[in-house]
């Protein structure tokens, strides 16, 4: 295994039946890093009754996710600060270990959060075949896209260890990581700090150039056409031109 990825490689944890409070410490500990993407947690800030829950075997470590995930801190350090498409990307991250694997779901989930609401945008991750299958009801999702897994494409790898970042790194920016990347199938630059930082502000003062096949009608020859912008605007632009019917051909650095 390298070392660009051990950090962030470790056994999964699981809430067992014979658990001592020790152990149930370290389920409840991962938990909260999983989740709040390893955010300082402050003791007032814990959920108390839903651990007593998970103590007494009234709830599963899955129960005791969701219950973290739509908890008032989640939704105001993920939700209420960021766009949509970084809400996901983290909804993803925190809650199926992976990266988002194409625009297609990035889409799909954007229409359940506008249209279903915050809880049902949770509960669809949380209730999934994916996260049963990987995690059932007592493992506390963990960053599964850095191993090699089946059903997760090998540029899911590239993406997650760029949502990573580096071990101290939280998930503090409100910078989509993934915008250009999975909007036009391209592979993900790796990205990883080791002071802490999200490697976000390297990025946010350069210019891209989008390239796109424009749709001209069914008799009308297809044409591509190209815009310059900042890395702010990206996600606007990439939006109208799918909402236009066009698709994204490349996106390239330009200073």
């Amino acid at each position: 295994m390298s070392s660009l990825t051990a950090a962030f490689v470790s056994d999964p944890v699981e809430l067992r039946s014979n658990a001592t409070e020790d152990d149930l410490q370290v389920v409840i500990r991962a938990a909260y890093r999983q989740v709040l993407g390893n955010a300082h947690l402050m003791e007032s800030q814990r959920l108390t009754s839903a651990e007593s829950l998970l103590r007494n075997g009234d709830i599963t470590v899955r129960e005791f996710v969701r219950q973290v995930a739509k908890s008032d801190l989640y939704q105001s350090q993920f939700f209420n600060t960021n766009s949509a498409y970084r809400f996901i990307e983290l909804n993803c991250k925190h809650l199926l270990g992976r990266a988002p694997l194409e625009q297609k779901e990035i889409s799909e989930h954007v229409q359940i959060c506008n249209g279903q609401g915050y809880e049902a945008e949770i509960d669809s991750y949380i209730d999934s075949d994916e996260y049963t299958q990987n995690f059932g009801e007592n493992i506390v999702p963990y960053p599964r896209s850095i191993r090699s897994q089946t059903g997760i494409k090998n540029v899911g790898f590239n993406r997650m260890l760029s949502l990573l970042g580096g071990a101290a790194t939280s998930d503090s920016s409100n910078q989509a990581q993934l915008i250009a990347t999975v909007a036009s199938n391209l592979p993900q630059k790796i990205k990883l700090s080791s002071v802490g930082t999200s490697g976000a502000s390297s990025t946010t003062g350069k210019r891209f150039r989008i390239t796109a096949a424009k749709s001209g009608g069914a008799k009308v020859r297809v044409s591509n056409i190209s815009y310059e912008v900042s890395y702010a605007q990206m996600s606007k632009q990439i939006k109208n031109i799918q909402k236009m019917g066009g698709k994204i051909l490349s996106i390239t650095e330009v200073g």
